[in-house]
């Protein structure tokens, strides 16, 4: 059962997390360029789309801390401090998701709509750009962490 546990939280991971991250990333140079160019509404559909991947995904994504503890549980390693560190890595993340990421790419899509000022469409776009990098930081941490086992006696 473990085996089917593990298998489930990494595919979860790899369909989910990555999506997630790379829409997020793409978002903020997409919305840049739909801004500098109203006049092409597939821009602007390019960055709705990129939300949509965000949000839909971020909501799927539910499932990779639902199977790790399950998976984590079964190996009976709860307890261990690589676990520990990574599940609040994980919190953190998806904190980062929720409030910071997707609410500002709901403002950013809403400000395409305003045709905001040159500093505010700066402001929002490189505070979203940054709070994405932050997220695929923690994520990237968490990877490291889920491979490499610091203090495990089962080895890599």
């Amino acid at each position: 059962m473990t085996a089917f546990l593990l298998s489930v939280h990494v595919l979860a991971a790899i369909l989910t997390i990555g999506p997630v991250a790379i829409a997020a990333s793409m978002f903020p140079p997409a919305w840049r360029a739909a801004g500098q160019d109203p006049s092409h509404p597939r821009k602007a559909a390019v960055v709705a789309v990129l939300h949509r991947i965000s949000r839909v995904y971020a909501t799927i994504g539910v499932l990779v801390p639902v199977f790790g503890v399950a998976t984590a549980a079964s190996l009976g390693v709860l307890t261990d401090a690589w676990l520990i560190a990574s599940m609040i890595l994980t919190a953190g993340a998806a904190a980062i998701l929720i409030a910071l990421i997707l609410p500002a790419q709901t403002r950013a899509l809403a400000a395409l709509d305003d045709e905001p000022a040159d500093g505010v469409s700066t402001r929002i776009g490189g505070r979203l750009a940054m709070h994405t990098g932050v997220f695929n930081l923690l994520w990237a941490i968490v990877v490291v962490l889920m491979i490499y086992r610091p203090g495990s006696t089962t080895g890599v």
